[in-house]
């Protein structure tokens, strides 16, 4: 198979490239920044290609994950931006794509506490999630449209060592490398789904490929876990001297007290996976 992976300079497309291409995919690899990470990569501006699917040498999967300020979540790109993905992931769907899977958010969700399923009903409460809810529906309808495999890949809170991100974890990254001593932050009450960056990627690039399973998966832990406990443990696991400053910032009033992902569809795609092998 061809995939075609928009956003794959960005912090999560570098390590689902990587793991599609362990498995041995044929992937293309697309991205606006000059920054060349792998073999088969084109320099491109999405919005800007009137013909991406020859453009990208007919790929029959498009992998979505492009998508900036995704950490700014009211910024109004997201509401500008809206538009142009879905015009965007059209051309692909009249072109001949077979397959189109786009990175989502738990985001879309909005305020709720539990265990998130595919049912789960979407209430976003700020511009990001907005952006991406309205993109999921409008990306069903497409697929179904033109008969397309349709698979909304929906995060959760991913967590790696990495300073070239925006998350919590590459900033504490970033502020250890800095040589600060302390690390404002919340009380760190709120319970979250947690997953590390290798089994993200691992989890993205298995749904990618097999069509049996569809629709929403969520790529998660399947599990809450307080948000100071796992930063504690991330701090010990890195041997990093840094303090965290508990107070220094309120909860977000949007963000849950306690949500995770429902993870029975993607066990059942790694245990295929692991029976085919």
């Amino acid at each position: 198979m061809r995939v075609l992976v928009t956003g794959a300079n960005g912090y999560l497309g570098k390590g689902v490239v990587q793991q599609l291409q362990k498995d041995g995919v044929d992937v293309i690899a697309t991205d606006i920044t000059d920054t060349n990470l792998f073999n088969n990569y084109k320099k491109a501006d999405l919005f800007a290609i009137e013909d991406p699917y020859n453009y990208f040498d007919k790929p029959e999967i498009v992998l979505h994950l492009a998508w900036r300020n995704g950490f700014q979540h009211n910024s109004l790109s997201h509401l500008e931006d809206f538009p142009k993905h879905y015009m965007f992931l059209q051309k692909m769907a009249q072109s001949g794509i077979k397959q189109m899977s786009v990175l989502g958010s738990m985001h879309e969700i909005g305020f709720f506490e539990g265990s998130i399923n595919e049912h789960t009903s979407a209430n976003p409460e700020n511009l990001y999630g907005i952006s991406k809810n309205a993109l999921r529906k409008a990306i069903e309808l497409l697929c179904k449209q033109y008969n397309i495999v349709y698979q909304w890949i929906r995060g959760y809170y991913i967590v790696g060592n990495t300073p070239d991100g925006c998350s919590i974890f590459s900033k504490i990254v970033q502020a250890e490398n800095h040589g600060d001593s302390t690390f404002p932050f919340t009380q760190g009450m709120n319970q979250y789904d947690f997953i590390d960056y290798d089994n993200f990627c691992i989890q993205v690039a298995a749904a990618v490929q097999q069509t049996e399973v569809d629709g929403i998966i969520n790529c998660c832990s399947g599990m809450p876990m307080k948000l100071s406990e796992r930063v504690e443990k991330f701090i010990k696991e890195n041997n990093y001297k840094i303090k965290l400053e508990y107070g220094a910032f309120p909860d977000r009033p949007y963000d849950s007290k306690a949500v995770w992902g429902n993870d029975e569809k993607i066990k059942r795609i790694l245990m295929n996976r692991k029976n085919q092998i």
